[in-house]
C-alpha cells in the first residue's frame, strides 16, 4: 500500500532520521515534512532527500491550522507521523512556555485538522496518527523500581515532561472519543546522527573536539536507557504498518547506563578515533556541574509489549551505537560547527557555568 505522509518535525533529530529511513525503505511513498526550523531544526537535515519525486519540505508551525488544513487536503495525506516538539529539559525550565505551546497546543492543532480531514474522507481504516512520545511522562524509578511499562501511571516531573503527557492524553483521548486512528509511542534516550549539541552524547563528542569540559549533572550516577536512532525509527515502521489503534507501544534500547559511565567510553572511543585530540585522555576534561532542578535519577523501558505483539527488539548495542555515533560526528565538523551559534554558547553559558 502507498502511503502519504505528513511528518511533523522532520528537519529535527529523530524526524530526519526518520525520514530517510521511511524514503529508502518505501522509495514510493509520498513524503511531505513540515518543519518551523526553530533553532533545532535543520534544513541540512534532509540533504540526502531533498531531490527526490516523492519528497516536499514545507517551513510551517503545527500550531498554524491553515497550513495543517492545506496539506492534509492538497496532499490527501494518510498517515501522520508526529515529531516536532519542544524536546530538551533544561530548556523546558528556563523558559516553559514555549513547551506548552508547541507540545500541547500544536498536538490539539493536529488532531483536531487530522479528524476533519479524516471524517471528510468518510473514516479510512488505513489512516494513522502516529505520536512520538519520551519515556519521561512516566516520572523517575528508583534503583530497583521494575521499568515503565505501558501501564505505568503518569508522573511527569519537569515542564518538558508534563507538556509531553498532555499531549499523550490529548491523542488517547481522541481515539476514545472519535475513534480517530492514533497510536502513542514512549521511547528512552535517543541519540545518533544530526543530534543537536545541547543533548548529552553529541555535547561530549564536540566538547572533547574543542577542548572544553564536559560537564556531569550531580554526581554523574543518573541512569538512562539508550536507544540507537535508527533502531527508534525502525520500531516506528513497524508501528505504522502494524500496530494497533488505540495502544501505546514503549520503545527501549535495553541500554541501562549511569551518565558518568557513558561519558567515560565515549572518551575512550574520542582517545581511539579521534588521535588528534586537544587534550589526552579525554576524561580529563570531565568536570561534575551543579545538579539539574528536578533531575530525575533513573528511566528504564520495559519494551516486552513491542516484542511480543509486534516483533520488534532493537539490534544495536550501547557499545556499537556509540562508535556509529562518535564516527558520525568526527567526520561531519562542517555540520555541527555552524551550530554553535552565540545563541548557543548563552545558553550553554547559563546551564553549565
Amino acid at each position: 500500500m502507498i502511503r502519504r505522509l505528513l511528518v511533523t518535525g522532520g528537519a529535527g533529530f529523530i524526524g530526519a532520521n526518520f525520514v530517510h529511513h521511511w524514503c529508502q525503505v518505501y522509495p514510493d511513498d509520498r513524503v511531505v515534512v513540515l518543519d518551523a526550523l526553530t533553532y533545532a531544526g535543520n534544513r541540512l537535515n534532509l540533504a540526502l532527500v531533498e531531490g527526490r519525486e516523492n519528497f516536499r519540505f514545507v517551513q510551517g508551525d503545527i500550531c498554524d491550522r491553515t497550513i495543517i488544513d492545506e496539506l492534509l487536503s492538497t496532499e490527501n495525506i494518510d498517515t501522520i507521523a508526529h515529531f516536532a516538539a519542544e524536546s530538551h529539559v533544561d530548556r523546558s525550565i528556563l523558559g516553559p512556555a514555549a513547551f506548552v505551546q508547541t507540545n500541547v497546543v500544536g498536538t490539539f492543532t493536529l488532531l483536531e485538522a487530522f479528524r476533519k480531514h479524516w471524517e471528510a474522507k468518510a473514516q479510512p481504516c488505513n489512516y494513522r496518527f502516529l505520536h512520538v512520545s519520551t519515556d519521561e511522562v512516566y516520572g523517575s524509578l528508583g534503583p530497583d523500581d521494575p521499568a515503565f511499562c505501558e501501564t505505568t501511571p503518569y508522573a511527569p516531573n519537569s515542564p518538558y515532561s508534563a507538556s509531553k503527557a498532555g499531549s499523550d492524553h490529548l491523542v488517547r483521548a481522541y481515539y476514545h472519543t472519535y475513534n480517530l486512528p492514533t497510536i502513542i509511542t514512549n521511547c528512552s534516550n535517543n541519540y545518533g546522527p544530526y543530534q543537536f549539541p545541547e543533548k548529552l552524547i553529541p555535547l561530549m563528542c564536540i566538547n572533547t573536539l574543542i577542548s572544553k569540559p564536559l560537564p556531569i549533572y550531580g554526581d554523574g550516577k543518573n541512569v538512562r536507557d539508550w536507544l540507537y536512532v535508527g533502531d527508534h525509527c525502525g520500531a516506528l515502521d513497524v508501528v505504522i504498518n502494524h500496530g494497533k489503534p488505540g495502544e501505546t507501544y514503549n520503545i527501549g534500547g535495553n541500554n541501562e547506563v549511569e551518565n558518568i559511565n557513558l561519558v567515560q567510553l565515549l572518551c575512550q572511543m574520542m582517545d581511539e578515533l579521534a588521535p588528534d585530540l586537544p587534550v589526552r585522555p579525554a576524561k580529563h576534561l570531565i568536570t561534575f556541574v551543579k545538579d539539574r532542578q528536578g533531575h530525575d535519577r533513573r528511566y528504564a523501558i520495559n519494551a516486552n509489549k513491542i516484542k511480543t505483539h509486534l516483533g520488534w527488539t532493537p539490534s544495536v548495542t550501547i557499545a556499537e551505537g556509540l562508535r556509529l555515533t562518535v564516527e558520525w560526528y568526527l567526520n561531519h565538523r562542517d555540520w555541527w560547527e555552524p551550530l554553535l551559534s552565540t545563541e548557543y554558547q548563552a545558553y550553554y553559558r547559563k546551564n553549565y557555568l
